[in-house]
This record gives C-alpha cells, sequence and structure tokens, in this order.
C-alpha cells in the first residue's frame, strides 16, 4: 500500500496531508501548540487516531507514540555516522537511512521490510512516498515519518 505525505504549503504549526494511490485524503496530520513536537493524526472522519509527541531535553531525539489514548511505545535516534537510525521499542522494528538522510526502510524483529519511505525532492514542502507491505502497518509506518521528519525540522 502507497502512501503519499505532503506537508501543506501555509500554515503556522506541522500539518500534512496523507493521500492515497487514488489521491483520495486518508488521513490529515496536524500540529499542536506545545513544548517539542506535538502531531495528531486524524482518520477521514476527524477522529483522533494517534498522536507522535516529541521528547524534549534528551540526549539523542525521541518520540512518544501513541494509538489513540494508548501510550504505545518510542522511537528514538541511535548515535550512529554516516547513516541514521532510529529503533521503536514497542514492535522490535528499526529504521534505517542513507547517507544523504532521504530514504528509510523500516525492518522487522526477523528482518523482514516493513516498509520503505522515500523523500521526494524539489517539492516545495516536506513529501515523502511511504510503500507499507501489510496494511495494518500503516498508522505505525506514518509515525516513523513524521517522527524523523520533525527530527530534521528541530535540526537535531
Amino acid at each position: 500500500m502507497k502512501l503519499f505525505f505532503k506537508q501543506r504549503i501555509f500554515s503556522w504549526l506541522d500539518s500534512y496531508d496523507i493521500y492515497d494511490e487514488d489521491g483520495n485524503t486518508v488521513y490529515e496530520v496536524k500540529g499542536q501548540l506545545s513544548f517539542g513536537h506535538c502531531l495528531k493524526i486524524f482518520d477521514t472522519e476527524g477522529n483522533e487516531i494517534g498522536r507522535v509527541e516529541e521528547k524534549v531535553f534528551t540526549f539523542l531525539p525521541k518520540f512518544e507514540i501513541y494509538i489513540g489514548l494508548n501510550y504505545v511505545g518510542c522511537i528514538s535516534k541511535e548515535l550512529t555516522f554516516f547513516k541514521p537510525r532510529y529503533n521503536m521499542d514497542c514492535n522490535g522494528w528499526r529504521i534505517e537511512g542513507n547517507v544523504f538522510e532521504w530514504d528509510y526502510n523500516i525492518i522487522g524483529p526477523c528482518g523482514d521490510k516493513i516498509a520503505a519511505i522515500s523523500k521526494e525532492l524539489f517539492k516545495w514542502t516536506d513529501s515523502y512516498v511511504i510503500d507499507v507491505e501489510q496494511p495494518h502497518d500503516v498508522l505505525c509506518a506514518l509515525m516513523v515519518v513524521l517522527a524523523i521528519d520533525a527530527e530534521k525540522c528541530s535540526g537535531a
């Protein structure tokens, strides 16, 4: 399943539209005014289904993830040279980027590919293509992209 992640051009807070391959909006992401990034994910009916919150005052970037109101886990950046890496403590996923930090792969605990993330270059705003293998992994894969994009915006 492919999703297209596009940041809105004129927005004071982080806000994104997430589209499917047919151009239909499947999720809307709205930033909330807070200390650190707080991104809420809404379904097409306006229900909040998830949230990504940046933990501040950490040595390396960390983001707590919530599905509904329930804390699920944390996405944390590892200390690496050249290629960025992140881990998700809730499902054993690891996220590995290329040296340019444009493309990422999400790898499952058994080494299976969960999703591929590609940043689209030469766009007015941050835009990504998220290619997810299984539909049940879409929301968590989207949360990974939100955390990576927020970390890059913070300049950490």
